[in-house]
């Protein structure tokens, strides 16, 4: 699919990968709706590339659906889908104080999972509606989980069931949006240099580092943009997860 003339909503598009994501949606052409719930920073970013700020919970069933109209309703229907909100939670199902309060299991699941769920169901719906495009395609929807899907750590649980959530809700998405030519992908980022990764101190950033085989650094939103724009152009990639994380594999702890 090309990026000219269509319209993009990125969720969690405020900062990290998100934004770096819609900007470079913005340069290859797309009207680019910015989701977030942070208003002033999607102000930021919408207003250095042209595009549109939104406020929204994603999880919130009303607050998604105004998104995805507003959206609409400035840009047209959208195309493209990229789900980057998202939030972390480090802590131990059974820890020092007890087990982990269920509120905070279930915010992180609401977050990442129900959020990204329920932006791809509404975007969806208005895709199917479009005229179809080279083969027959209509639209592309991106989530983000993460290499915590399949290897995740202690204090990880939450965010590791979220984010593996995203991995198997992407294949039966991806057969029953068959049939409107929506494709359905996520990306599986590694040890990326974002907003969650900002208050490390040098010496937890440079043990991180030393873990990934090659390169040996943190990953950087950019790449991760690059890869989402290769997989909206290839119309072959449907159904995928695809890691982007230097080879590593985390550790237990």
């Amino acid at each position: 699919m090309q990026l000219k003339g269509n319209a993009a909503i990125v969720t969690g598009g405020a900062s990290g990968l998100g934004a770096e994501t819609a900007r470079y949606l913005a340069k290859g052409g797309a009207k680019v709706a910015v989701v977030d719930r942070n208003a002033e920073l999607a102000q930021t970013v919408a207003k250095e590339i042209g595009g549109l700020a939104i406020t929204c919970n994603v999880a919130d069933a009303a607050e998604g659906e105004a998104a995805v109209k507003q959206a609409r309703e400035a840009h047209g229907p959208a195309r493209i889908l990229i789900n980057c909100a998202g939030i972390g939670a480090g802590r131990r199902i059974v820890g020092r104080d007890g087990p982990m309060p269920l509120d905070m299991f279930m915010r992180v699941i609401n977050v990442n999972l129900v959020g990204t769920f329920n932006m791809m169901r509404l975007a969806a719906a208005d895709m199917s509606t479009l005229p179809p495009l080279e083969d027959n395609e209509r639209g592309v929807i991106i989530s983000t989980a993460s290499v915590a899907a399949f290897e995740g750590q202690i204090g990880q649980a939450a965010y590791s069931a979220s984010k593996g959530g995203i991995v198997a809700l992407t294949m039966p998405a991806a057969r029953e949006f068959a049939q409107f030519g929506i494709r359905v992908n996520v990306i599986a980022p590694g040890i990326f240099l974002t907003p969650l990764a900002g208050g490390l101190t040098p010496e937890a950033k440079a043990a991180l580092e030393a873990s990934i085989p090659f390169p040996k650094r943190m990953g950087h939103a950019y790449e991760y943009a690059k890869l989402a724009l290769h997989i909206i152009d290839n119309v072959h990639i449907n159904g995928e997860c695809i890691r982007i994380d230097g080879a590593v594999r985390l550790a237990p702890r």
